[in-house]
């Protein structure tokens, strides 16, 4: 295995990662953002009102984007099996 195939499967699987986790992150992002803005048009100072909603969407999140990250994870698994397969022989 030559460095540019190292370099080239680094650089896959942190491509995959942040795939994988982006739907969650910006779930949880967007909801404290969202939650962030009403506390401050009620004058609520509350720290533990943020945490349940961005459990919840980011639950509904990965719910929702099961689907398609474990499809993007099998193809990333595929191809890093094929890969080690042509190197073995």
């Amino acid at each position: 295995m030559d460095e540019m195939t190292v370099v080239m499967v680094g650089r896959e699987a942190i491509r995959v990662a942040i795939l994988c986790a982006l739907p969650m992150l910006m779930a949880g992002m967007l909801v404290g953002v969202l939650v962030s803005v009403l506390q401050v048009a009620t004058s609520i100072q509350d720290i533990t009102i943020t945490f349940i909603p961005k459990i919840l969407a980011v639950f509904l999140a990965l719910l929702v984007s099961m689907h398609w990250t474990l499809r993007l994870l099998m193809d990333f698994a595929t191809r890093i099996l094929a890969l080690l397969a042509t190197i073995g022989s």
